[in-house]
């Protein structure tokens, strides 16, 4: 166990900004900082983090928390582990309370995993400088690559020895079980024998955004032909390949910076462009793009650029996974490298600046590129170009922006030489055939049977709910909460009586006070439980803050604070003085707002016990009783209206 004054400490230095600022770009947008949401697919920016109050929200999938709850939800830890994440990061020191048989026990199979692919970089790393073998063979071949000590020491490079049960005999000795070493993909198993997966390799780990090992690239130095010269690690419950990136933690930074993100295909590829300065670039090691990998990029910038050696045959297979970046609505560059050329060879016969230099005067866009190369093999047969027309809009049809595709069908038509209007033609009937298709999906996904089973689930929802309807008064208490959880600790000034002075309270404690006097329930129980403890709070003479909601460690009243206190929109003074418009908010009218806010819950309370004497009038046959429960509604009704007629005035003190 973490003691609670550590938790605390932790809370506070994480800065929310930073925490999430690591794994996505954030932009400044008013007192606040958008970017594209970690948590789901999109393309229009709704995930906004909140310094002043140490949030996130996501207001496209529901997501938020403090920094904590983030790294628990992206990192998938639990609340113990997401904290030692942090104190980490932020080098704050953690002192354990000793934990019982049990809890260590609970100790999951991911943490499992992950403790032994730390061990087993940390084993390769030192077998490469230690062992006699590491240094003769593995480092022997990094320093022939130009690699440094610097370099080696950045991507964590290793060297797994030849003897194949050299790791598992080290991971035992440490205490690491067999279990784990296989399923972290270290290890293999045939018929009760253990062997190391990766004997004789050279080794790359592979991180995860944050920096965790999650697997490993080797590359065996035999020249054996029934050797594969590279071998990766498995699927495992915490490497995932098509969601990974080779360098991506290295380079994220920097693709934030430069706003531009160089994509090549290896390993070695990585590590000598940043041997030649070029710090912004991932591998997607020699797997087909992915969407997951291409989403990942977008989220710290809309800018890519792919780096192909000169095979001309390999590029138009690479031709799929460009179309899916195009879909996603990301701006796509191509380098060529001469013939015989890759990044990793080409940056090792120039220096930095020429690198720089050829780069920077050979980029071009993919559509353009991508024109030029399939027109090299058309020569003047009809039938072939219009083949590559239909190709070249069908990749167009799948850029979201129409702005960019009516560029891009200019510029093909320029370069084709032929009539914009004829792709433009083409391009509309690609883009009616994708809705059209759509549609289809769409229709076929509700069969009658489906229907079926929707109103099946719909009636049995509504039976569900008869004993516990939504609440007439739900918006209004959501409305003091949120007036409490925003505004609790402002002072306010208020007249104990008619004949007293004014004294200053806060409003938190005047809307308790309030509500406790009229004897008013929240009948939502989330809202219930901030209110009691809210009140509790005030009636020990605490100091009650925001903070204290936003950072609970009840989720549910966790997650209700953060909505109540996340808004997708404010107006600010700012914008009202530049406008020369005068801007109020509600904390200006602190006052007007509390008493608009209890007034509009007090009409609904009056209004449903309305409701539910009219109800009662038909069932009663006793004259008394009658005319009592309508000498009860009239009352009722009188209340109604005095309160309307309070809730429409301007109140001003």
């Amino acid at each position: 166990m973490i003691p609670k004054e550590t938790v605390d400490k932790v809370i506070e230095v994480s800065k929310i900004e930073e925490v999430v600022g690591d794994y996505v770009s954030l932009k400044k947008r008013g007192v606040n900082m958008l970017g594209l949401c970690p948590f789901h697919s999109e393309r229009t920016p709704s995930f906004t983090v909140s310094p002043a109050k140490g949030i996130y929200k996501c207001f496209g999938c529901g997501k938020g928390g403090n920094s904590v709850q983030f790294i628990m939800d992206h990192e998938s830890l639990s609340f113990v582990d997401s904290i030692k994440y942090l104190a980490k990061k932020f080098n704050i020191e953690v002192k354990e309370e000793e934990q019982s048989a049990e809890q260590i026990e609970r100790n999951n199979d991911r943490e499992s995993i992950f403790s032994v692919l730390l061990f087993a970089q940390k084993t390769f790393s030192e077998q490469l400088i230690n062992s006699e073998q590491g240094k003769a063979i593995g480092l022997s071949y990094f320093y022939e690559r130009g690699f440094t000590d610097a370099i080696i020491e950045k991507f964590q490079l290793g060297y797994s020895l030849e003897s194949s049960q050299a790791f598992i005999s080290e991971a035992r000795k440490n205490g690491f079980a067999d279990e784990f070493s296989v399923k972290s993909g270290m290890v293999i198993e045939k018929e009760g024998r253990f062997f190391d997966r990766f004997a004789g390799r050279v080794m790359f780990p592979i991180h995860n955004i944050s920096g965790r090992v999650v697997g490993f690239g080797g590359r065996t130095l035999s020249k054996e032909k029934n050797v594969a010269k590279y071998l990766n690690s498995p699927e495992t419950e915490v490497y995932h390949k098509s969601n990974i990136l080779y360098g991506f933690f290295q380079a994220k930074k920097d693709i934030i910076a430069q706003d531009n993100c160089f994509l090549v295909e290896g390993y070695t590829d990585v590590i000598s462009l940043h041997l030649s300065g070029i710090t912004n670039v991932v591998a997607s090691s020699g797997t087909s793009l992915t969407v997951e990998q291409i989403r990942l990029i977008r989220r710290f910038s809309k800018n890519i650029t792919i780096l192909y050696d000169g095979d001309a045959a390999g590029i138009k297979a690479s031709f799929r996974g460009i179309d899916l970046v195009l879909e996603e609505g990301m701006n796509v560059k191509v380098l060529l490298f001469p013939d015989g050329e890759d990044p990793d060879s080409f940056s090792k016969k120039n220096s930095s600046t020429s690198l720089k230099e050829f780069i920077s005067a050979n980029t071009v866009d993919f559509i353009r590129f991508k024109t030029q190369l399939l027109l090299e093999g058309v020569s003047n047969d009809p039938i072939k170009k219009a083949g590559l027309i239909k190709e070249m809009v069908d990749s167009i049809a799948l850029i979201p922006d129409s702005i960019i595709r009516s560029m891009y069908i200019q510029e093909c038509s320029r370069l084709m030489k032929i009539e914009e209007q004829t792709l433009l033609f083409e391009l509309n009937k690609q883009l009616r055939g994708k809705r059209d298709k759509a549609a289809l999906n769409n229709s076929e996904t509700t069969s009658a049977q489906d229907i079926g089973e929707t109103l099946e689930k719909k009636l049995e929802n509504e039976e569900n709910n008869v004993s516990a309807p939504f609440s007439e008064t739900e918006h209004q208490e959501r409305d003091l909460i949120r007036i409490l959880l925003n505004y609790g600790d402002k002072i306010i000034h208020v007249s104990v009586n008619e004949s007293s002075e004014e004294q200053a309270f806060t409003l938190g404690a005047v809307l308790i006070e309030e509500i406790t006097v009229e004897l008013i329930s929240f009948s939502n129980s989330i809202y219930n439980k901030i209110f009691t403890e809210y009140q509790n709070l005030i009636n020990q003479n605490i100091s009650v803050t925001q903070q204290h909601f936003l950072s609970h460690q009840d989720s549910d009243i966790q997650k209700t604070a953060i909505d109540l206190v996340s808004e997708p929109y404010t107006l600010s003074k700012h914008w009202g003085e530049k406008h020369n418009i005068f801007v109020q908010s509600e904390e200006d009218l602190l006052m007007q707002t509390y008493l608009s806010a209890v007034t509009s819950l007090k009409i609904k309370l009056v209004i449903s016990m309305i409701k539910k004497l009219q109800e009662k009038l038909k069932e009663i046959s006793d004259p008394d009783e009658l005319n009592q429960v309508i000498k009860t509604i009239v009352e009722l009704n009188e209340t109604k209206g005095k309160l309307s007629q309070f809730q429409g005035r301007v109140i001003l003190k």
